[in-house]
């Protein structure tokens, strides 16, 4: 992946969370203004977001993301590569969406890669791409430890996602340092 590749996608993920923060329809020349590109630039995004998924609305006024309220919570999990459908599949059928996955690497430092997965049709076309050889799941360059950020309509859901994880030995313990990263990630602090 280039380095601009890598800027398209960070200014994507940052359009997102203008967007979901704003609470009202923001312009595209707003938005190109907030991300350092052109108008027609934010337009270009928008058409890839809404191809990855995402509910991006237009009006007159401008855009914004059509999302239900919702609860999200990073965890921390370890799994191997023949575990990542279960993992996905036991997160989406109990409610949940995979929003990203990220890895704390100790030499690239934080990587993340948005998934935004919400049903079990998304999660055989990840894992048939990852059959394919295209690539290889991030965990892998971290001893199969990684994190997911989850959206879920209620705390409950995400309670009982956890649990099901824990009863699954995916779950994870988060090390002193990545309490910190956790909390500043569920603020929304961290933009990437």
């Amino acid at each position: 992946m280039t380095g601009r590749e890598v800027t398209a996608a960070g200014r994507r993920k940052r359009l997102i969370l203008l967007m979901r923060e704003a609470g009202a329809p923001l312009s595209g020349a707003r938005l190109g203004e907030l991300t350092g590109v052109s108008r027609q630039i934010v337009v270009q995004d928008i058409a890839l977001l809404r191809a990855e998924g995402y509910s991006v609305v237009s009006t007159a006024r401008g855009y914004y993301l059509d999302e239900p309220a919702q609860s999200v919570r990073i965890v921390k999990v370890c799994h191997t590569d023949e575990q990542v459908a279960d993992e996905l599949t036991t997160i989406i059928d109990l409610g949940g969406r995979v929003l990203d996955v990220m890895v704390n690497h100790k030499i690239y430092g934080r990587v993340t890669a948005p998934l935004n997965i919400r049903n079990r049709r998304e999660i055989q076309v990840f894992v048939d791409d990852l059959k394919s050889g295209k690539s290889t799941p991030l965990l892998n360059v971290t001893s199969g430890y990684h994190f997911h950020r989850i959206a879920a309509e209620h705390e409950g859901i995400l309670d009982e996602i956890i649990e099901a994880l824990r009863k699954k030995n995916y779950l994870a313990e988060l090390l002193p340092y990545e309490y910190e990263l956790r909390e500043a990630e569920e603020a929304g602090a961290l933009s990437g």
